[in-house]
């Protein structure tokens, strides 16, 4: 953004600090009038024709700017993916513990990657893996929704469940 002498512009169409249009007229005069209310002349919109340009104070309008950019910052909440992996020949304890997992992560607000690995002739049959995803699915269903359905890529069948909105 250019400022006071940094605009090289001919004529410009001037707004006071109020918002009020003050008209078209010379560099010269503009900045005349920008010194005499202690304040910058701004060009806020360079590709008008002729440009504007608003009588303030730069610092103060800097200011500003990184303050809402701060506050827009803190309101993104950051969404991380969790992976659980499980495998075909899981036992009943150790998947309600997974389950548990990801319901926790789910809660938190984290999206939560389930991941079977198929180890030696286990790639001969991904049903079994599909089911038990699929019952993964079915426990959690009610804290989380399926973005992506399971699918075999390789050696791996993999699901992403992405937290129910509130």
């Amino acid at each position: 953004m250019l400022i006071n002498e940094q605009i090289r512009d001919k004529e410009v169409r001037v707004i006071d600090e109020n918002g009020v249009q003050l008209g078209i007229m010379s560099i010269k005069e503009a900045l005349r009038i920008a010194e005499e209310k202690k304040l910058d002349l701004v060009k806020i919109a360079p590709h008008a024709n002729p440009p504007v340009c608003k009588i303030m104070d730069y610092g103060k309008y800097k200011f500003e700017l990184a303050k809402k950019e701060k506050e827009a910052k803190k309101n993104q909440k950051v969404i991380n993916v969790k992976e659980i992996r499980l495998t075909t020949t899981i036992e009943e304890h150790d998947f309600n513990v997974k389950v548990k997992n990801a319901i926790r992560f789910l809660q938190d607000g984290d999206k939560v990657k389930v991941s079977i690995r198929f180890r030696g002739r286990e790639v001969l049959h991904p049903e079994i893996g599909e089911e038990i995803i699929n019952k993964f699915i079915e426990k959690i269903k009610e804290y989380g929704v399926v973005e992506k359905k399971p699918r075999l890529d390789g050696k791996n069948l993999t699901a992403v469940i992405a937290p129910k909105q509130q």
